[in-house]
């Protein structure tokens, strides 16, 4: 008990010896524990963790019943999501610096303590624009969160498992959507859309509480931040949040219908090169533009990007089918339950997997899953279930969590060679492709359906005329229904019309979501056949460099 009250004396001096000194200014260092402060340090991760995921999660999942409770258009209540990602996609390009120039004490207690004030206002929300305020406080509160998860499970293991470590804390927050959906339902039905703010805000004390009581280790500081950082930083976060803007609602408005939607990604793509272009002539860059132009690195967030669209397959494609076939969130705890296993499932392979050597073979691995259970699912019917969805459904989530670790240390083991810089920028670009591929992904398989759902149901509406017999038996017999409520034959046969459009929408519905399995599983492929092409490429020119290497000695 001495040494864990010696760990929270936040203004000791204290003298690292070489081994526990912190990777880079800003992290935190790494000493000895013994094992009961690293169960400590490993149940404060898994807490943090879920506590900054849930806070988006557990609105992405209830849209319907907070745009009732709110009373909202579709595209309104579309701005929540949207505007947590339109902070959170850029915000680490300052919280890094934050950790380097004040260390990580001072960060835990604010940006901890902010995020709790961020959820208790959520109790006091009555109105779209203050909704969305704060949905867009709570993105940058959150991506503090998601650090320091990841940093409590770097002190939950020993040094020589600090990469199984990272593979395990980034998984964490993967968590927070399936559980959402388990538990939502029932906070929904206690007290509607306050009661998900108020469990919410529970978790965030309890966070806050934890981690005063058990503090990182210390890390050391430096003069960081620069004048021209936020000037890039308002350049780049400006652009990024338009873009995220056009995607989020692109969908809802439609990309042709409405003027602002073209405004905004004209004013978004010039914003985001000046910061690009003032970031190039810096002595000292928020982002190493030249190392991020390289090519690795651009084929790197190009696939990262792929990736994150296949995986929507989960929140938009699976999901969305069910609704469209009648199930909620109420019929969907077994699917979650598995779907969560899952993801702890993935976490767990990959961290034991790990090999620094071939980091590209896992995410090669996890997306060619990805086409496997699309291709399964793009053959669902009206008569599918849940159940029928839980084996391709637990294969999507443990391949999301078994691609993100070796993803984020690809670039990691590439940016720690490089030096403290390169770490930053690797760090602002593995969260901006997690968040704008998510954010792609629903974008571009929700238009997809839609233009394909268009298509299917006027190939099948041009098969229904009232002179083929058949179709006069579907219309009187969804008419009879209503034979105890409707005396007049006409207005039964138009109830009996009505109900045969309604059948004939779900089935281009049905249609177009097999459409959308399809097109994931191809791209999938795709993405699998091109990592193995660039891994088969690498192994031949070590093999060539090998060979040279003994015919010259």
């Amino acid at each position: 008990m001495r040494e864990m009250v010696r760990w929270r004396d936040p203004d000791e001096d204290w003298q690292f010896a070489p081994h526990e000194r912190p990777t880079m200014p800003g992290s935190p260092a790494n000493p000895e524990h013994p094992a009961m402060r690293r169960f400590a340090y490993g149940a404060i991760a898994v807490l943090v963790g879920l506590t900054g995921g849930l806070g988006n999660a557990l609105v992405a999942v209830n849209l319907p019943q907070l745009q009732g409770a709110l009373g909202l258009y579709g595209y309104e209540i579309a701005w929540l999501p949207t505007a947590y990602v339109m902070t959170n996609i850029s915000i680490n390009l300052l919280l890094i610096k934050f950790r380097q120039q004040f260390g990580l004490r001072l960060f835990t207690s604010i940006f901890v303590s902010l995020y709790a004030a961020v959820t208790f206002a959520h109790l006091f929300v009555h109105s779209f624009a203050t909704a969305v305020a704060v949905r867009a406080a709570s993105g940058m509160a959150g991506a503090a969160l998601t650090s320091l998860a990841l940093y409590y499970m770097m002190q939950a293991l020993p040094m020589k498992w600090r990469l199984q470590s990272i593979v395990i804390g980034i998984s964490i927050p993967q968590l927070a959507t399936p559980l959402a959906r388990l538990f939502s339902t029932e906070l929904l039905a206690f007290g509607e859309w306050r009661t998900l703010y108020l469990f919410e805000f529970g978790l965030a004390v309890i966070a806050l509480a934890a981690v005063l009581l058990l503090r990182l280790p210390p890390s050391e500081r430096q003069d960081a931040f620069k004048p021209m950082d936020f000037v890039s930083f308002a350049l780049f976060a400006g652009g990024s949040a338009l873009l995220c803007a056009v995607l989020g609602e692109g969908r809802q408005l439609w990309w042709t219908d409405t003027p602002w939607l073209g405004w905004a990604l004209c004013a978004s793509i010039p914003l985001i090169l000046a910061a690009l272009l003032v970031e190039h002539h810096r002595g000292s860059p928020l982002l190493e533009t030249r190392w991020l132009g390289s090519a690795d690195i651009v084929r790197f967030a190009i696939v990262s990007i792929l990736v994150r669209i296949v995986l929507s397959e989960q929140s938009f494609a699976a999901v969305g089918l069910l609704n469209t076939l009648g199930y909620n969130n109420d019929q969907f705890h077994t699917l979650f339950l598995i779907i969560a296993v899952a993801v702890v499932a993935g976490s767990i392979a990959s961290a034991v997997l790990l090999d620094v050597t071939h980091l590209t073979q896992p995410v090669m691995f996890a997306v060619a899953l990805v086409a496997v259970a699309s291709a399964m699912d793009s053959h669902s019917t009206n008569l599918t279930r849940p159940e029928q969805l839980y084996f391709t459904q637990a294969l999507l989530a443990f391949s999301t969590t078994f691609f993100m670790g070796p993803a984020l240390l690809f670039g990691m083991t590439r940016a720690i060679q490089r030096g403290a810089g390169h770490i930053l920028s690797f760090i602002a670009l593995f969260g901006i492709t997690q968040n704008l591929g998510g954010l792609a992904g629903t974008a571009l398989l929700g238009t997809f359906q839609v233009m394909r759902e268009k298509a299917h149901s006027n190939a099948l509406v041009q098969h229904i005329v009232m002179t083929d017999p058949l179709v006069v038996a579907r219309v009187q017999q969804g008419g009879s229904a209503y034979g105890r409520i409707l005396v007049d034959p006409a207005l039964r046969n138009a109830e009996g019309a009505s109900l045969l459009s309604q059948q004939i929408t779900r089935e281009a519905n049905i249609l177009a979501y097999n459409d959308v399995f399809q097109l994931i599983a191809i791209l999938a492929a795709a993405t699998t056949i091109y990592l193995g092409f660039v891994v088969f490429l690498r192994t031949r020119r070590e093999r060539m460099a090998a060979a040279q290497t003994v015919t010259a000695s």
